[in-house]
């Protein structure tokens, strides 16, 4: 599983299975994002290949952080496996959920003098 925090505090990416294997470094990296930002915290999904029971718990765990702590956690871009998933737990009911991820934000160039 490889994670990746594009917006510090807003925007994670996953990459991989979401399982029994990855949940642990999952959940700590959603638990700092959560703890370090604020307003939506973004969860792009586009990169997940499958999930099971716990990395649905996962997901349950973070949405209720995040409620906690005054923020919305939508997920984002989930495929085709991973929707099914939360469709048949009707999480789908229960998360906000978003048919895109946002577009991460461009890195800033330094302005070159023309000359």
């Amino acid at each position: 599983m490889q994670i990746d925090v594009t917006e510090p505090g807003r925007m994670v990416a996953l990459t991989g299975r979401l399982d029994i294997v990855s949940v642990a470094d999952v959940r700590l990296a959603l638990h700092a994002v959560v703890d370090d930002g604020a307003g939506d915290m973004i969860l792009d999904l586009s990169g997940v290949e499958a999930i099971d029971s716990s990395g649905i718990g996962v997901l349950v765990g973070a949405h209720r952080r995040a409620g906690r702590a005054g923020r919305r956690l939508v997920v984002a871009a989930s495929p085709a496996p991973v929707l099914r998933m939360l469709r048949l737990t009707r999480l789908d009911r229960v998360l906000t959920m978003s048919p895109v991820a946002p577009a991460a934000p461009q890195p800033i160039t330094p302005y070159a003098a023309a000359g």
